[in-house]
This record gives structure tokens, sequence and C-alpha cells, in this order.
């Protein structure tokens, strides 16, 4: 039996949600080990001039913890 851990981080990319998320995957991947899934909890977008700028998104990144 598998014990998991959620931890919430908030990425954010110029192009696309889809690409903020890819990002905060990547570098949550960096720090935590057996990263199993993520739940895409908000989506935001940051607006200057009328124009998007910015893809934000909150997320719960589930993983499993080791002994």
């Amino acid at each position: 039996m598998s014990v998991a851990r959620v931890t919430e981080i908030t990425a954010s990319s110029p192009t696309s949600f889809e690409d903020a998320i890819q990002k905060g995957i990547d570098r949550a991947s960096k720090t935590l080990k057996n990263v199993e899934g993520a739940w895409i909890q908000e989506q935001k977008v940051v607006v200057e001039n009328g124009r998007i700028v910015a893809y934000r998104v909150n997320m719960k990144v589930t993983f499993i913890l080791t002994d």
C-alpha cells in the first residue's frame, strides 16, 4: 500500500494553458519524486492593454511518498 501527498503549485506561460500545465509538471518533477498526477484547479489569464500576456494555472500535484 502506498501513501500519497498533494502539493499546490501555480505555473505560468505566455503561450497557452497546456504549456503552463506542462511547465508546472516539469518543474514539480525536478523537486518531487514519483509524481503521479495533477488536478487543474483554476485557470486564469493576465491581460495587458486588451491582450492576453500570460496563461496561469493553479494545480494540485499528487506524488507517492517513499520509505
